[in-house]
């Protein structure tokens, strides 16, 4: 467990930054960029240019920066330190990461997936008796240790803090899933995770709910799982309520209710099972994780279903979400388990009665 001295004494990204005294160049462009630009701004760290991979063609500036590839960064003599600003599990790509750390100082300041803000060492130490709850409330040493190299990760930006992850095989024999589940598959994306249960079921089961906002991804669900018996198609995004939202049917993780976009239809868990027998929810709704889990409320508590949900998409939701499943219904096993990934996402608490 971390002690508030050992937070203390953890150097954060941006000190790292500013005692390496090199010039700081960021690798990758789009929302993640312009998200570092903000944090390095408000740290006053002056930024050197921007770079992507050397296959990376499609744009030639990013914010007024000539875009320079990874080889240019490679070949220079000074002093660079690296600020990573996009997401990958491609293990090309990760190990170019790795390559680029070697040598230098290279960090991911821990910035929100979806909407604003950022992890601070500082709000963490006066969080520190929600982590403590948290702590205590795991159920196995993997889970943890997870929890703590996380924090470590968000502190620090050192990708020596992930060597640890989970294999998809890991998870599901944590879930346990047997040959009659109802499985409510809340942002279904393109039917990929349902086909996955399948896989882990032997395609036995007894109910499939198929919740996603994306008109475009929704289209891409019926596709590809039409053919199945018993399951159920909905095209909307996950809420406390039913009702009307709106959606931002960007691309990837950009994917979420927001205050302008399309408009969408809101449901609750609770209004699509109807008191039916539920027994396994998977959540993966782009920083809605709340809102959806307080509104299947009465399904977790009638029904105690397995629940598999993010807790990456905001800087406080691995800390926020377990505490939230805890008060909402009591007595659940929880256990933390991350896919191999930079930054820390694909994080996902795993919640068993």
């Amino acid at each position: 467990m971390l002690t508030p001295e050992f937070i203390r004494a953890l150097p954060s990204w941006s000190s790292s930054l500013r005692e390496c005294k090199a010039q700081v160049y960021i690798y990758g462009t789009g929302d993640g960029c312009e998200k570092a630009l903000e944090q390095l701004d408000a740290e006053g760290i002056n930024v050197s240019g921007i770079f992507t991979s050397d296959d990376f063609t499609a744009k030639r500036s990013f914010h007024g920066f000539v875009l320079l590839t990874v080889s240019d960064i490679e070949s220079v003599s000074e002093p660079v330190s690296v600020v990573c600003a996009f997401g990958t599990d491609i293990p090309e790509v990760m190990q170019r990461i790795e390559r680029l750390a070697e040598s230098r100082v290279l960090v991911y300041p821990d910035t929100a997936v979806i909407g604003t803000g950022a992890f601070g060492k500082t709000s963490l130490l006066e969080r520190y008796d929600d982590y403590a709850a948290v702590y205590s409330m795991l159920s196995d040493d993997l889970s943890r240790r997870t929890l703590d190299n996380i924090l470590c990760f968000k502190i620090t930006g050192d990708i020596k803090y992930l060597s640890e992850y989970s294999e998809a095989d890991d998870i599901y024999a944590l879930l346990e899933l047997g040959q009659n589940e109802y499985y409510a598959d809340i942002g279904a994306y393109n039917g990929d995770t349902a086909e996955e249960f399948l896989r882990y079921t032997g395609g036995r089961y007894s109910h499939i709910c198929l919740v996603e906002p994306s008109r475009r991804n929704f289209a891409k669900c019926l596709r590809n799982c039409a053919e199945l018996d018993n399951i159920t198609f909905i095209n909307a995004a996950a809420s406390n309520s039913d009702g009307i939202g709106h959606f931002s049917d960007g691309t990837g993780r950009q994917q979420s209710v927001c205050e302008h976009g399309e408009a969408v239809s809101l449901r609750s868990v609770d209004s699509i099972v109807g008191g039916r027998p539920c027994t396994y929810i998977k959540y993966d709704v782009e920083g809605s994780d709340r809102p959806a889990l307080l509104g299947s409320a009465e399904t977790i508590k009638l029904n105690r279903p397995k629940i598999r949900t993010g807790i990456y998409h905001r800087p406080y939701d691995i800390l926020d979400i377990p505490l939230l499943v805890r008060d909402i219904c009591p007595g659940y096993c929880f256990y933390i388990r991350r896919r191999r990934y930079y930054p820390a996402w694909d994080t996902e608490l795993i919640a068993l009665p």
